[in-house]
C-alpha cells in the first residue's frame, strides 16, 4: 500500500487524532467556557474542520484498505489497549465528523449555544465517545466510550432546559443505565469464561471453548445484543427515542442521527466478528441473526405506526429514524456481503438525510406560528423553498425515487431474494414504504397547503440565514451526489463488506500488529485469507 499516510511524515500515531483531538478541545473549552462565545466557537468549529479534513484524508488514501492497528503504550493485543482501522471504521468515522460540521453550521446560524454554558465542551466529548466507540478492538473500552458518550449527550439533550426536555431526558438517561448495567454483567460472563475482552481475542478463544461453557457464552452474547438493541432503539425498547429526539434542540438531534447507528455497529463489530462461519463454532453461528432480522421486521412496522400517528414533524423524523434502524436489522441479520453492502449504502443515506430532516423541521417550527403541529397557520417567508426542500427529504426518506432511499432499498431487496424469510422481508419493507408515502404527502398537505390568511400588522417571522440554509442543503447536496456516483459507491461498499467478512484477517492483524516505530502502515494480511480489495493501493 503506497500513498500518503505509508510515507514518514503521517506515521501510525495520526490514527489517535480522532479521538483524541475532540477530547482535547472539550478540555481547553471547558476552561473557556466564561470567555466569548465566539471564542468558544472558533476552538470548537476548528477542531470540527480538523478532524473531517483528517478522516476524509484517511479514507481516501487507501489507509483503510487492510486493517490498521494502533496499540496504546505499544502493547499488543490482547494485553493492552488497541484501537483498529479499517474501511467499516473510516466511513463511521467520516459521517461523525460530516454531521458535526453539519450539526455545528446550523449551531451557530441559530445561537443555540448561547442558551446555555459548555454546549461546545461537550459537543467535542460527544465526538469523542462516538469516535473512540468506532475505533475500540476491545469490548470493555466500547462500554467505556458508550458511557463517554452517553453522558456527553444527557448534556446536550438537556441543554437550554424545559419541562418536556428533562421529563424525555430523565427517560432516555434511565433506560440507557439500565442498557450499561446490562452490559456490565455481559461482559464480566464474557471474561469470566474466556479470559479475554479483546474482540479478535474473544473470537481466537470461542473457537478454542469447551463444550460445557457454551450455554454461559450464549447467555452472555444475546445479552449483548440486548444491549446493543437498546442502543440501536430496536423494538421492543426504543419508546425512548421518539421523545428524546423531538424535544432536544435540532442541532442536537441531527448530531445524535449517528447515535442508533453506533448500536448498530457494536452488533457488526463485536457479533458480527465472533460468529462469523470462518472461525466460529456451528452452534454460535446463527445464534444472533434470525433475532435481528424479526426484530427488524417488528421495529420498522412499529415505527411505520408511529410515523402515521406523529402529532408534530419532529417526532415524525423520529419515527423514520426507527424505521431505518428496522430496515438496517434486516439487511445485517441475512449475513451476506451482498446485504452488508446494501446495509451499508443505505446507513450512509439515513444517517445523513435524517440529520438534515431534522434542521428542516426546526426550520419550519421556528417560521410557522403553531410551530411544527399540524394545525393550520399563516405561511411562512419563502414557503416555496421551504415546501420544495421538504419534497426532496420525504421523496429521500420514504424510499420513492430517483434519490438515495430508493437505492438502498433496491439494493436491500435485491440481498433478500436469496433468503429463507424473503416474503416477510419484502412485505414489511414494501408496504411500509408505502404508508411512509401516505404519512409524509398529508404532513406536507397540512403544513404548506392548509394555511390561514395573514394575521394584519403581525410581521413575518424572520426567515434562516445563509448559513443556515447551507446546513439544511447539504445533506441533500450529499444525496444527490450518492446517486450520480451509486456505481462507484457501490462497488468501495462491496469491498468494504468483504473486508469486514474478512474476519481471519482482521484476528491476525489485530493479534500480530506491525511496530510503534513502522514507517509503513500496511502489513501482511494472513496468508490463508489474504485478499487485496479491488482499487486497494499496491
Amino acid at each position: 500500500m503506497t500513498g500518503l499516510f505509508t510515507s514518514p511524515i503521517w506515521p501510525l500515531h495520526w490514527l489517535a487524532l480522532p479521538v483524541f483531538l475532540p477530547v482535547f478541545s472539550a478540555a481547553l473549552l471547558i476552561l473557556l467556557h466564561r470567555r466569548r462565545i465566539r471564542l468558544q466557537r472558533i476552538v470548537s468549529g476548528s477542531s470540527v474542520a480538523v478532524l473531517l479534513a483528517v478522516v476524509v484524508a484517511l479514507l481516501v488514501s487507501g489507509a483503510g484498505n487492510q486493517h490498521l492497528v494502533y496499540p496504546m503504550g505499544d502493547w499488543p493485543a490482547p494485553f493492552g489497549i488497541v484501537w483498529v482501522y479499517d474501511r467499516l471504521a473510516g466511513l463511521m468515522l467520516l459521517l461523525t465528523a460530516g454531521l458535526a460540521a453539519i450539526s455545528f453550521i446550523y449551531t451557530v446560524a441559530t445561537d443555540e449555544d448561547r442558551r446555555g454554558p459548555h454546549f461546545h465542551a461537550l459537543f467535542q466529548a460527544q465526538l469523542f465517545g462516538l469516535n473512540g466507540a468506532f475505533l475500540t478492538g476491545d469490548v470493555f473500552n466500547l462500554f467505556v466510550f458508550f458511557e463517554v458518550l452517553l453522558l456527553a449527550s444527557y448534556g446536550l439533550m438537556l441543554h437550554g432546559g424545559g419541562a418536556r426536555r428533562s421529563r424525555a431526558g430523565l427517560h432516555y438517561m434511565v433506560i440507557n443505565l439500565i442498557g450499561s448495567t446490562l452490559f456490565l454483567f455481559a461482559v464480566g460472563a464474557l471474561y469470566g469464561v474466556l479470559g479475554t475482552l479483546n474482540i479478535a481475542d474473544l473470537a481466537q478463544k470461542l473457537g478454542q471453548a469447551p463444550v460445557q461453557d457454551y450455554g454461559i457464552i450464549a447467555a452472555a452474547s444475546l445479552l449483548l445484543f440486548v444491549v446493543f438493541a437498546i442502543k440501536a432503539a430496536a423494538f421492543p425498547l426504543y419508546l425512548w427515542l421518539p421523545a428524546t429526539y423531538a424535544e432536544t434542540s435540532a442541532p442536537v438531534a441531527a448530531l445524535f442521527a449517528i447515535m442508533t447507528k453506533v448500536g448498530l455497529y457494536a452488533m457488526l463489530r463485536v457479533h458480527g466478528t465472533l460468529f462469523d462461519a470462518h472461525t466460529a463454532p456451528a452452534a454460535f453461528v446463527n445464534l444472533i441473526s434470525p433475532w435481528q432480522i424479526w426484530l427488524g421486521i417488528l421495529t420498522l412496522v412499529m415505527a411505520t405506526l408511529g410515523v402515521l400517528a406523529a402529532q408534530n414533524l419532529r417526532r415524525q423524523v423520529a419515527y423514520l429514524i426507527l424505521a431505518s434502524v428496522g430496515t438496517l436489522m434486516i439487511a445485517l441479520g441475512m449475513r451476506t456481503e451482498a446485504a452488508l453492502s446494501a446495509a451499508l449504502y443505505y446507513w450512509i443515506h439515513t444517517t445523513v438525510l435524517s440529520a438534515g430532516f431534522f434542521l428542516l423541521a426546526d426550520m419550519i417550527r421556528r417560521g410557522r406560528t403553531n410551530g411544527d403541529d399540524w394545525a393550520s397557520a399563516p405561511p411562512i417567508t419563502r414557503m416555496v423553498l421551504i415546501g420544495s426542500l421538504f419534497f426532496v427529504y420525504a421523496l429521500a426518506m420514504s424510499g420513492l425515487p430517483p434519490l438515495t432511499g430508493f437505492v438502498g432499498k433496491i439494493l436491500i431487496l435485491s440481498a433478500a431474494l436469496d433468503q429463507p424469510l424473503r416474503t416477510p422481508i419484502f412485505a414489511t419493507i414494501l408496504i411500509t414504504s408505502l404508508l411512509a408515502v401516505i404519512a409524509l404527502a398529508r404532513s406536507g398537505t397540512r403544513l404548506f397547503y392548509r394555511v390561514d390568511q395573514p394575521v394584519t400588522g403581525m410581521p413575518p417571522a424572520a426567515g434562516p440565514n445563509r448559513l443556515g440554509w447551507i446546513a439544511v442543503m447539504s445533506p441533500i447536496l450529499i444525496a444527490v451526489l450518492m446517486v450520480i456516483a451509486a456505481n462507484p459507491l457501490s462497488s468501495w461498499l462491496d469491498q468494504t463488506s468483504a473486508q469486514i467478512n474478512a474476519t481471519p484477517d482482521y484476528i491476525h492483524a489485530v493479534l500480530n500488529p506491525p511496530t510503534m516505530n513502522a514507517d509503513v502502515l500496511a502489513f501482511p494480511a494472513h496468508p490463508e485469507h489474504a485478499a487485496t480489495p479491488t482499487g486497494a493501493h499496491q
